[in-house]
């Protein structure tokens, strides 16, 4: 149905979809064709929206039914068209999912070159807006086939709960990719709920968890609460750093072992993985996956790498089969990560004498807040336009359950109050215009924001402030 549409090889559809069946048939059908997916985030807004569809030349939104009131108008605003699955109320004409049912399927899928875009996944940077990080058909297909015969020791007798979002690089990649090429089966529910997460991998017998360290907290309450337990075999965590005792009463609770890991969209995404290999060694993300180095370089060198020994912190670069292609149409942005053959991560890390890696802090002011990376400057921009706003800094403080929290450090402007009438209003001015994982639930007021020689804010002064 997408050929019929005059989808064709190269041509970008953006996918605007929760976790139900289908995500994967629009996301297949359009490998299928030629055609290059780019998943959109489903809680972005519909300024967002516009911005992902005419940045990445969108030719078409699949977009589902309980998403078009954001989705259809940043579709609008974008010059793009939109087909929708899931809803009932629309034209057929326009109905993908209803439109497919009866059509037959392809004989073949097109042949693609090793070098061919298959996915644009936007993340972002502390300057300016989200980049688009091109992966090939060799990144998707490699990240995919090695990690499942290591870490992820996936058979066709698996079972996934696909819990995380599929528009997400872990449960897109790692997720319904190593699924489907191992022939394992996936459950598919949206939205994250602990008990009802607890409920389905005891029904539907699920032998593999994949979560975010919030999800592993969640699942703990919940089993204080339930006395089931699911029959799950291995367990994997990602996106953030898992507390060490998060990890271990996980293990003892459910009776099997949590392997934690490292990757980035950029990365397609696996970089390293604790394994059945070796040992595990919590506290670490283990060794680098097949294919793939990983080490640790100079990070206050710019324009070329010098790695560092054993021991020592530095920036984490990686090379291999899992570095992208580049951000699209941002050569600048491409030539500052991509150097001397690696790719600049922009995280902090150290390697032990046995090759196991560590992740110390982010290089970057990015704040990690539930697995998903949120971007200070972006959220400035917004309060920014608040009448009541001078000046802002957005950081990242420790928060127990969500990793980390957007905290908003204002100095209010001439006439404004500071306090918590105002922070209330700044919170929901910053709701209405940002995405639900983005806006800050925060906020703190200063006289002045502390200034470097240079007049740059000094937010680490303000995390060690607001951070205790």
């Amino acid at each position: 149905m997408l050929a019929g549409r005059g989808v064709g090889p190269g041509d970008r559809v953006a996918l605007l979809l929760p976790n139900t069946e289908h995500f994967p048939m629009a996301y297949y059908g359009a490998l299928a064709i030629g055609a290059v997916v780019v998943p959109v985030h489903t809680l972005l807004k519909a300024d967002e929206i516009a911005y992902v569809l005419g940045d990445c030349g969108a030719d078409v939104l699949v977009c589902a039914g309980p998403l078009l009131e954001e989705g259809r108008k940043g579709a609008d605003m974008a010059g793009v068209p939109v087909l929708t699955v899931l809803d009932e109320e629309g034209a057929r004409e326009s109905r993908l999912d209803a439109l497919a049912e009866p059509a037959a399927p392809l004989a073949r899928c097109l042949p693609r070159r090793p070098d061919d875009l298959a996915v644009v996944l936007y993340t972002s940077g502390t300057t300016g807006r989200p980049k688009g990080a091109m992966l090939t058909h060799l990144n998707v297909t490699m990240n995919i086939g090695v990690t499942m015969l290591s870490p992820f020791d996936f058979t066709a007798d698996d079972v996934l709960l696909a819990v995380l979002p599929l528009f997400h690089t872990f449960g897109q990649i790692c997720g319904m990719g190593v699924c489907f090429r191992a022939g394992a089966t996936m459950v598919l529910t949206s939205g994250f709920d602990a008990a009802r997460t607890l409920d389905l991998m005891v029904r539907r017998r699920c032998t593999v968890f994949m979560g975010v360290p919030t999800m592993y907290m969640a699942l703990l309450d919940a089993a204080a609460r339930d006395p089931r337990r699911p029959a799950l075999d291995r367990a994997f965590s990602g996106g953030s750093a898992l507390p060490v005792t998060v990890l271990e009463e996980f293990q003892r609770t459910f009776g099997c072992t949590v392997y934690e890991g490292y990757g980035l969209t950029e990365t397609s995404p696996v970089v390293a993985y604790n394994q059945r290999a070796w040992p595990p060694r919590p506290g670490t993300v283990g060794k680098p996956v097949w294919g793939v180095d990983v080490e640790i370089a100079r990070a206050d060198v710019e324009g070329r790498i010098e790695v560092l020994p054993a021991g020592e912190v530095g920036e984490i670069v990686i090379r291999g089969h899992n570095v992208m292609a580049g951000y699209l149409d941002r050569p600048g942005a491409t030539a500052e990560v991509l150097v001397d053959g690696w790719f600049r991560s922009g995280d902090l890390g150290v390697k032990d004498e046995d090759g196991y890696l560590s992740v110390v802090d982010r290089k970057k002011d990015m704040v990690l807040r539930n697995g998903y990376n949120v971007y200070p400057r972006e959220i400035e921009e917004v309060l920014m336009r608040h009448p009541s706003v001078a000046q802002v800094a957005v950081v990242g403080v420790p928060d127990p359950r969500h990793g980390e929290e957007v905290c908003a450090v204002v100095v209010a402007g001439p006439g404004s109050s500071p306090g918590a009438g105002l922070g209330a209003r700044l919170v929901d001015w910053s709701r209405e215009r940002l995405a639900a994982y983005k806006y800050p639930r925060r906020v703190e007021f200063v006289d002045a924001l502390p200034l470097g020689p240079s007049g740059k804010v000094l937010k680490r002064e303000l995390v060690a402030r607001y951070g205790g």
